[in-house]
Formats: C-alpha cells, structure tokens, sequence
C-alpha cells in the first residue's frame, strides 16, 4: 500500500493530482477567510470581527489547524513548481502564438506567475497580521484600521487579490479535468464557473483594504 502510494505521488498524474485535491482544499480555506471577513461590514465599529477574530482564537484546535494549512500551502507550492519544471524540459521551446493551443489563456499560460505574485502577497499578509498576532488578537479591527490607511499596502493587496482572480480562472477548470470531471457537456459550465467565482472572491477580498482605505482617509 505504501509503495503504491509512493510511486502514484512521484508520478506526473499523481501530482497533478495532489496538486488538484490541494488547490480545491486551499479554495475552502479562501471560503472561510472571506466568510470571516465579511463581518467586517456588520457594524460600524467592528465589534462583529472583533468577536469572530475572539472565538477563532479561543479553538483549542487553532495551532493544529494553522499547522495543517501552512503544510497545505508548502505541499502545492511545491508540486507546483516541480510540475511546471518539468513540463519546462519535456517542452524547452516555448511556443510561439499561444492563442492556437487549444483552450489556453492569459490565466492558464499565467499560472505560475500568478501563484509567485500571489505568494508575495501570503507573506506581506503574514508579516501584517500573523506575525503580529498579539497586537491584533488585541485589537483585530483597529489593527486592519491601521494596516489600511497606507497606500503601498492597499496597492499591494489589491495586486495579490487581482492574481488570485486570475489565478481561480484557470485552477478550478483544471482541478475539475484532472480530477475526471472534464466533459464537453459540463466543461463550458466548469469553465465559466471557474470566471465567476475567481472575479467574485477576488473582488471580495480587494474590497477590504479599498473600503477601508477610502472610510479612514488613507493616503500615506
């Protein structure tokens, strides 16, 4: 059993495969996140965050949970860059008009880009916040107060979330054709479902730090 599950992860349609089930347990964790975030806009006050911010903090499972998706994020960031290597060597000339191969697009010839604009952004976010937990388990809406009055940071976060757009368009119709889910009765619906939900959790999550930079006056 061991050995099977060996070789399946070291083959290319294993780590496709990882990297699908990976992705789409990433995308549950940007459901929540966003979830959470909208009690943002509950009150004027923040009172509503400040209480979600509490209760999460209080889950006596939270550093085993934090754990998991850090090893999470580490797993698909690697079978990411390790497929796209590879599909580098097998294919050392790039091609020459990409609008002729098949279905591709600015998202899917821009995956990788994406994921490494996106991870700037993961660590600007971890600095701002996880790295500061005391100070803003102490004061959760103050401190997105702060954090959002600074225009090179709401410059940044609205860079990251653009690339997260970009980068569910083509990740959900991928995971779906990995996964066998491909079909030419349903692809086009995976495929605009894919747009949809990437320009909806993309504009989601850049409409945090824009609102509040637009509330508090923030121009430095």
């Amino acid at each position: 059993m061991l050995r099977w599950i060996d070789r399946f992860a070291n083959s290319s349609i294993g780590r496709k495969a990882l990297m699908a089930v990976t992705g789409l347990l990433l995308i549950g964790f940007l459901l929540a996140h966003v979830a959470g975030n909208l009690t943002l806009y509950a009150d004027q006050d923040g009172s509503a965050f400040n209480a979600y911010v509490e209760s999460i903090s209080a889950l006596p499972i939270l550093p085993l949970a934090e754990a998991g998706l850090a090893l999470l994020f580490l797993v698909h960031i690697y079978l990411a860059v390790r497929t796209t290597l590879e599909n580098r060597k097998a294919r050392p000339v790039a091609y020459q008009a990409t609008g002729t191969h098949g279905q591709k697009t600015l998202a899917s010839t821009g995956m990788f880009v994406s994921g490494v604009v996106i991870l700037g952004f993961l660590i600007k976010h971890l600095l701002d916040f996880r790295l500061r937990k005391a100070e803003f388990d102490e004061a959760p809406h103050e401190s997105i107060v702060e954090a959002f009055q600074h225009m090179p940071t709401v410059a940044i976060y609205v860079v990251g979330c653009t690339a997260l757009g970009f980068h569910l368009f083509h990740a959900i119709q991928s995971a779906a054709q990995t996964l066998g889910f491909n079909h030419p009765k349903y692809t086009p619906a995976i495929l605009w479902f894919g747009r949809i939900f990437g320009i909806v959790l993309a504009l989601l999550f850049a409409s945090f730090p824009l609102v509040y930079m637009v509330k508090n006056g923030g121009t430095h």
